[in-house]
């Protein structure tokens, strides 16, 4: 099986007639040089900068490692037609965040140069040069295809937390190898997009939709096992998948029903404060409902309005009830926020006596926070998926494209907006009640505007009404900040850079409903 080569384009895509031009072959030999030259002029002890040079870089078994071996990958692949543009802006990211960190350091080496020297000659635009085409095991069964796919990206997934470590304290040179691995893996991406693998892969996951799923939630859940199974890592995970569910519901309102919520924070800070305050009296199950509930309620009350207002006008009712509930929490108006003092002292979930936030055998603690966050997303999905292809999904189309067609059409758009606004906030009050059982504290901090901003930004850029754009929406908007402590002031203009430079390739989310 070939993927992505029309039968009229088979001659000239042989790999016997590709020929890489010498700008090409220049390239990725300087690439492949810059990894086995020093990038460092003195020592920098105990990180990815050691003071001798080349041979020192051959540490048997595994040669050449970390982001020398990225960049030898990267060079070779640049001789394979359609990667040569994508391997060559990955050797630049590589090369550029390495370079800068080692100027700021005072201590910039010949490596670094030699690398951008080399990116730059296979991104520099040439006459077109017939790509070779990526072949497939003709016979390679779907089930196998999906496995491999999930598997890969459960790896890419471990290793994008784990770059660089856990904080300054443990790798001084964190920040830097973790902008340099996203350089790798926007590269490896962008190559199996070029090849027409992504695309392909989304068509059989959706020919086998129930297996992909499957497969998904198993990889996920195997995440502990990996390199990211830490006691750290699985609270930053947890906290991503309480924020994920909470875009999706969010993703409903806006996504599919065209319906901008500036306030929507409010809804997870409901069900977390509902939650909070029953968690003494009940069990977790009953005030996880109870949280939904009342949040759902509030999201009906603030659908109201949209009967008769829309567009920038509905912005403002939103934007004004999650600042009326911000208000409200920091003032205990009352008495179920605890204000300034917050609520602390919120138990963990237990089940049959083991507590979620201690170790599980050799698991790491919050292993069950995890696996209980990565359960609701998938709840989450499951209900978005089934909503969006009902007809209730199709009503909130219609409205998103043209409100005033939609009715002429029949369409009874009054009740579907309440209704979006309705399972938009049942879902955010659910993932609040996770949220506060997880911290142990709620207070009113976690719910201002930014974090509504925050969660629309994740909408927009996973893709508005797709399934999983929220997901990687959130989990990028979460990771990133987390990732890029270790630049301390620097950290929100290289987060807000990453914002703009998305946006500015991938204008309609990192994964587009196209």
């Amino acid at each position: 099986m070939t993927v992505l080569v029309d039968a009229s384009e088979e001659k000239r895509t042989s790999p016997a007639h590709f020929r890489p031009d010498p700008l090409t072959w220049a390239g990725a030999a300087l690439v492949v040089v810059a990894a086995l030259l020093p990038w460092a002029s003195h020592v920098l002890p105990g990180g990815a900068y050691p003071d001798r040079a080349t041979l020192q870089f051959f540490d048997a078994p595994h040669l050449v490692t970390g982001f020398r071996l990225h960049l030898v990958l990267l060079g070779l692949a640049g001789l394979a037609g359609r990667a040569r543009r994508p391997a060559g802006i990955g050797a630049i990211v590589i090369a550029a965040v390495h370079l800068a960190f080692l100027i700021g350091l005072g201590a910039p080496s010949v490596g670094g140069p030699v690398a951008l020297v080399g990116g730059a000659l296979l991104v520099w635009r040439r006459p077109a040069v017939p790509a070779l085409s990526l072949p497939l095991p003709g016979r390679l069964p779907a089930w196998g295809a999906l496995l491999v796919a999930f598997a890969g990206l459960l790896w890419l997934v471990s290793q994008t937390l784990t770059a660089g470590g856990q904080s300054r304290a443990t790798n001084p040179y964190g920040g830097a190898e973790f902008l340099a691995f996203c350089g790798f893996a926007f590269a490896l991406v962008a190559v199996l997009s070029a090849y027409g693998v992504l695309r392909w892969l989304a068509a059989l996951t959706q020919r086998h939709r129930i297996f992909a799923f499957t497969v998904m939630l198993a990889c996920a859940l195997l995440l502990p096992v990996t390199g990211a199974g830490t006691g750290y890592w699985m609270t930053v995970a947890s906290t991503i998948g309480v924020y994920a569910a909470t875009a999706i519901g969010l993703n409903i309102v806006v996504g599919l029903a065209g319906l901008l919520d500036l306030g929507y924070v409010a809804f997870l800070g409901i069900g977390a404060f509902t939650a909070a305050n029953l968690a003494h009296s009940v069990p977790f199950p009953v005030a996880a409902l109870a949280g939904a509930a009342v949040a759902g309620v509030f999201g009906v009350v603030v659908g109201a309005p949209t009967l008769r207002v829309r567009g920038d006008y509905l912005a403002i009712v939103t934007l004004a009830f999650g600042e009326i509930f911000f208000r409200a929490a920091q003032n205990d108006i009352g008495g179920l926020t605890g204000g300034v003092n917050a609520i602390p002292g919120i138990p963990p979930i237990t089940l049959f006596g083991q507590a979620f936030n201690q170790p599980v055998g050799a698991l790491p603690g919050g292993f069950l926070y995890y696996g209980l966050a990565v359960l609701m997303v998938a709840a989450a999905m499951v209900v978005l998926v089934n909503l969006k292809n009902s007809r209730t999904g199709r009503a909130w189309e219609a409205i998103r494209e043209d409100e005033d067609v939609a009715r002429a059409m029949g369409v009874r758009t009054g009740r579907a907006k309440i209704l979006a606004f309705l399972v938009g906030a049942t879902m955010a009050g659910l993932a609040g009640a996770v949220f506060a059982h997880k911290l142990g504290t709620v207070g009113y901090e976690s719910f201002d505007f930014s974090e509504s901003v925050t969660l629309l930004a994740a909408v927009i850029l996973g893709g508005m009404g797709t399934v999983p754009g929220a997901v990687v929406g959130a989990s990028l908007l979460f990771v990133l900040p987390e990732k890029l402590r270790e630049f301390s002031d620097y950290r929100l203009m290289l987060f807000g850079l990453a914002l703009i430079l998305i946006m500015r390739f991938r204008p309609r989310g990192l994964v587009s409903s196209s």
